[in-house]
């Protein structure tokens, strides 16, 4: 029980750390990072809020990663709602001021991914299966050999300049994350030795079957 318990924190921590380093690249008014250039690109054609879009595009990639043969877990649920959740949650709250400062954004901007890049690690090492947006990255690193990086790297130029033609707020950030959050990965996980594409994540039924055991194991005997 206390092995699940620890990778449920290490879960949530990872998904709200996810969510802080989201605004705080938001709130360094430079120019969106690159997911939520394509996020705020919805949501301006669709009128509804920021991290409600993010839940919403999480479950197409998820059908995607599904289709591409990657694991999908509580981890990967788990992931798609509360990132989201936790986003409206701290803007609403507005806890992080926005910079005017424009060297000021560009640190807060790097702060941001490097944040988004430790609850990466947290997350996906909890093995109950990586998020929507990281399962592709994992599936395109594994099909096609490439770096971690230089695959995060390509998809987030992509969602850049979709996001940009949507409407999405496009700056020097944009450019900064798009080009930075590779590089902030690639650092980050070999700081922490991890390596994403060993990590054996469980389905749904492996943590059913595997929360099961632990029951029984700690039930005591009948007399």
């Amino acid at each position: 029980m206390n092995k699940f318990v620890t990778r449920f924190i290490r879960l949530f921590l990872g998904l709200f750390l996810y969510a802080v380093g989201i605004v705080l690249t938001m709130k360094a008014n430079i120019g969106y990072a690159s997911w939520e250039v394509f996020h705020a690109g919805l949501s301006t054609v669709f009128g509804i809020q920021i991290g409600t879009v993010s839940i919403l595009v999480g479950l197409v990639l998820c059908v995607i990663s599904l289709l591409a043969g990657e694991k999908l877990g509580l981890g990967t649920l788990c992931n798609m709602v509360f990132i989201g959740l936790f986003m409206n949650l701290l803007l609403g709250l507005d806890l992080f001021p926005t910079l005017s400062n424009f060297y000021l954004g560009v640190l807060q901007m790097v702060v941001g991914l490097f944040v988004i890049s430790v609850a990466t690690v947290y997350y996906i090492s909890s093995g109950f299966g990586a998020g929507p947006r990281d399962s592709l990255m994992v599936v395109l690193t594994r099909k096609t050999r490439l770096s971690v990086g230089t695959c995060r790297s390509g998809l987030e130029i992509l969602v850049v300049v979709i996001g940009a033609l949507l409407g999405g707020s496009f700056g020097i950030g944009t450019i900064l994350a798009a080009v930075l959050i590779g590089f902030c990965v690639q650092i980050t996980f070999k700081l922490f030795r991890f390596d994403p594409t060993t990590v054996v994540h469980e389905n749904f039924m492996d943590t059913f079957r595997n929360f099961s055991k632990v029951k029984t194991a700690k039930q005591p005997p009948v007399l």
